[in-house]
């Protein structure tokens, strides 16, 4: 099996482009100028050129902060390109998955979100990941929705990386204590991407599989319990560590709102596609492992 995957550099991606291979499947990963979400007539050309059986689109505007002062950009990479993608996906008559995010929920569900809970995000780069989900589902019959958070990895920009970085230049870090959410690990994440592609190449239009589906990995932690599980799992390879005092969300002031509970429940993905992504805590320590080189 051959996918094209929006994006170069991201976690996702890059996990894809390591996983891909280990599976049997060759991961064709689009970048720009080739293919650019921010300029729709790029899209279909260049899916149309890797003559590939299925799609995923893991490139998307990620500056959630920045998205309050650019709504438009975000909205146009996100909601938008994100319907190219469907779009040419449809065309093409392959299926697409595409990756959603926890910011299309305001985070005050007192539980783990389910795939039927209503929507509210709370801010712009929410409603633009919003209206590309909408998107998705009108424009390309054969399409698998992923909703994740948190998600971490030796890749990229994330929060492990950054609190390893920041516990090379402070003894002490406050981290935010009252933002729950079930951190999953991009690599764990790629497996269960090609599992589901591998799982619905061929499928109908009318097969049931079709729809949204929440990615996240087993267990729940606080931004400020995962910096502590980080730094002791760091500090048992000799690797940089920091002392974490935990803050609340209003001594940490962001131009965007965050969820509270970005929890996502992800039984509805294991019962569907057998897939459930490793606890949070051991895919803690793989990532940790990679990232000193132990």
């Amino acid at each position: 099996m051959k996918i094209a995957v929006t994006g170069t550099n991201g976690q996702v991606v890059t996990s894809l482009i390591e996983i891909g291979p280990q599976r049997g499947v060759e991961m064709v990963a689009l970048g720009r100028p080739m293919l650019d979400l921010a300029d729709v007539a790029t899209i279909a050309p260049a899916l149309a050129a890797t003559g590939a059986d299925g799609g995923v689109n893991a490139a998307a505007y990620t500056a959630v902060d920045k998205a309050e002062s650019e709504p438009d950009a975000a909205m146009a990479v996100n909601g938008a390109g994100a319907g190219a993608v469907a779009d040419a996906c449809e065309r093409l008559g392959v299926p697409l998955i595409h990756i959603s995010t926890d910011y299309v929920f305001d985070g005050s569900k007192p539980a783990p979100y389910v795939e039927t809970d209503p929507v509210a995000p709370l801010g712009a780069y929410g409603a633009s990941k919003l209206e590309g989900e909408r998107q998705v589902a009108e424009r390309c019959r054969r399409r698998v929705i992923l909703r994740t958070a948190w998600v971490f990895s030796p890749f990229g920009a994330n929060f492990a990386k950054t609190m390893l970085r920041v516990a090379g230049q402070r003894p002490q870090l406050g981290v935010v204590d009252d933002q729950q959410g079930c951190p999953p690990y991009a690599p764990d994440l790629a497996e269960a991407i090609v599992t589901v592609a591998l799982a619905v190449k061929g499928a109908a239009e009318n097969d049931s599989r079709w729809g949204i589906y929440h990615a996240a990995g087993s267990g729940e932690t606080t931004w400020c319990g995962f910096a502590r599980e980080i730094f002791a799992r760091s500090g048992e390879r000799g690797g940089p560590v920091a002392e974490v005092n935990a803050i609340t969300t209003d001594q940490y002031p962001t131009p965007a709102r965050r969820p509270a509970n970005s929890r996502l429940d992800g039984g509805k993905l294991a019962r569907v596609f057998g897939v459930r992504l490793p606890g949070w805590r051991d895919a803690t320590a793989r990532c940790v492992a990679r990232l000193t080189g132990a």
